[in-house]
């Protein structure tokens, strides 16, 4: 901590805050610099370079073309935008086993409170949207502290929601809409934003509509990473023991009883073609694809990619 006012700011965070601040702690000595930069920055003009400023901006191959110095102009010069996005349809509260901390929901919840903690720390604008087979809340990118308290006290919500949960007591089945829901948020992220989102991507009818949700977050000139949210062990492998188990489909609600070592190898076939198409999407439309296994922490999975993403620029 800084200073005494740091203090007193933290006190009017929940734990939350507290976990994401000894996270981002932990790792951003590591960072040479910051592993996102602004980009809302827009050209306006050309002016003339005045002989003693700075020439960071001077357009060098202007020059190239008149031989004469000018310097770029821009119509605002503010920090990075970034928009966090959480999946919280009824799949992303798998597993219910204990500790519940170890869902996916929670495991995204932690992970977008350490992101949103680095990015103020940077003096950047933070938004955050929550969404299923609708968007549930949006809130714009802002930089005052009143809006991480909000922030903050929505992620407490999803965590809260998650720890309250249980295979008893499973959550209404919806039809995952998700590429309704980002086309939805592309529409109202109207500046260009970092987008980062986390999700299962379990949808139904997953293919051409969700891929072209994706692209439409890009086309629209948001810089997009996509945090792919399983539990590899049981998600994609499908590892459990030999023997009968009831499943239930949390999208839908329906039951069946089957042996997974009946259908294992066909379903790992499946699963990874739809989740190697993905990747091969993101690659296309130059979407950075993160794979987040809830089996490791949180920890495991954010700080290696920010140093890796650091060491890029």
């Amino acid at each position: 901590m800084d200073s005494i006012s740091d203090i007193i700011e933290l006190q009017e965070f929940d734990n939350l805050e507290l976990i994401a601040r000894q996270v981002v702690e932990g790792f951003i000595t590591g960072l040479h610099k910051s592993p996102f930069h602004g980009f809302s920055v827009e050209f306006a003009e050309h002016r003339i370079y005045n002989q003693g400023e700075s020439t960071k901006h001077i357009d060098w191959r202007l020059f190239g073309r008149t031989d004469k110095l000018f310097v770029k102009r821009y119509e605002e010069e503010t920090n990075l935008r970034c928009h966090i996005l959480i999946d919280t349809s009824p799949s992303m509260l798998f597993p219910f086993s204990e500790p519940k901390l170890q869902s996916k929901l929670a495991f995204s919840v932690y992970a977008a409170s350490a992101l949103s903690y680095l990015m103020r720390r940077q003096r950047d604008a933070v938004g955050l949207a929550t969404f299923s087979d609708k968007v549930d809340v949006f809130t714009p990118a802002k930089v005052a502290i009143s809006h991480a308290k909000l922030i903050y006290h929505e992620l407490s919500k999803l965590l809260n929601y998650t720890l309250n949960t249980n295979i008893n007591n499973p959550p209404q089945p919806t039809d995952s809409l998700i590429a309704e829901s980002l086309n939805n948020l592309a529409e109202r992220m109207n500046k260009r934003s970092l987008v980062i989102i986390f999700s299962d991507m379990f949808y139904t009818g997953a293919g051409t509509n969700l891929f072209n949700a994706l692209q439409h977050l890009r086309y629209n000139g948001h810089e997009v990473i996509l945090f792919h949210v399983t539990y590899k062990q049981y998600e994609n492998l499908l590892n459990y023991k030999n023997r009968l188990y009831r499943f239930i489909d949390l999208e839908t609600g329906a039951t069946f009883k089957l042996n997974p070592n009946e259908i294992r190898e066909q379903y790992i076939s499946e699963t990874t073609a739809y989740i190697q198409e993905l990747k091969l999407k993101c690659g296309q439309f130059r979407i950075d694809f993160v794979e987040a296994d809830v089996a490791n922490s949180f920890r495991d999975v954010l700080v290696p990619y920010l140093l890796k993403r650091g060491k890029l620029f």
